[in-house]
């Protein structure tokens, strides 16, 4: 099973953008920046060639196109999208240059609504690719293969320093934490599994 692969990128929004772009025919708000960056060694040390993520963004206007280019608020560390998640829905997509930007659709379902609120008051947050695919090391970098798959973006948090995400999987880069952070993750995966979290 090829491993789940995680990109953090800086999502600039300002709250005006919210009311001066919205959609023309659902009257959602728009807003719009990049998605992802190629050709460049990244924060996690990874490098994505250009020809991979052209061949991969081809794929993906399937589903612009088909009006699913569903992504949730906060990453799970899955290959499905859950639909009680979806907090946007991606409407365009192009290339500037080397990076892949994109127009989203921010959705009216309850993370949608959070997601907007936090955008209205001013909070950073990060847009993320969540993808499949393998690794290798050249150089100084992990190259990602031609495996790859893009699965969707979803919005997640961006702390003012990049690097200060906690894990290897949702990081801007990786870090060294606290040594029972993964023990107290896995410990909340088990108790949070039914949907309830008894312990928050």
């Amino acid at each position: 099973m090829k491993p789940l692969l995680i990109e953090v990128t800086p999502f600039n929004v300002s709250p005006k953008s919210l009311t001066e772009s919205r959609d023309k025919i659902s009257g959602n708000p728009i807003v719009e920046g990049i998605l992802a960056t190629c050709e460049v060694k990244n924060g996690n040390g990874r490098y994505y060639a250009k020809e991979l993520w052209e061949r991969e963004i081809d794929k993906y206007m399937d589903m612009v196109r088909e009006n699913r280019a569903l992504g949730e608020l906060d990453h799970p560390d899955s290959q499905i999208i859950n639909l009680k998640n979806v907090s946007h829905n991606i409407k365009k997509i192009w290339w500037n240059g080397d990076k892949v930007m994109g127009a989203i659709e921010i959705l009216p379902t309850p993370s949608g609504n959070i997601l907007k609120a936090l955008i209205e008051n001013g909070i950073k947050v990060g847009v993320s690719s969540r993808g499949m695919g393998s690794l290798k090391q050249v150089g100084e970098v992990l190259e990602v293969q031609d495996d790859f798959e893009l699965l969707c973006w979803d919005f997640v948090s961006t702390p003012s320093n990049p690097g200060s995400y906690m894990t290897p999987l949702h990081e801007g880069k990786t870090t060294t934490s606290n040594p029972y952070d993964k023990v107290n993750s896995i410990v909340t995966e088990i108790l949070c599994s039914n949907g309830t979290c008894p312990i928050i």
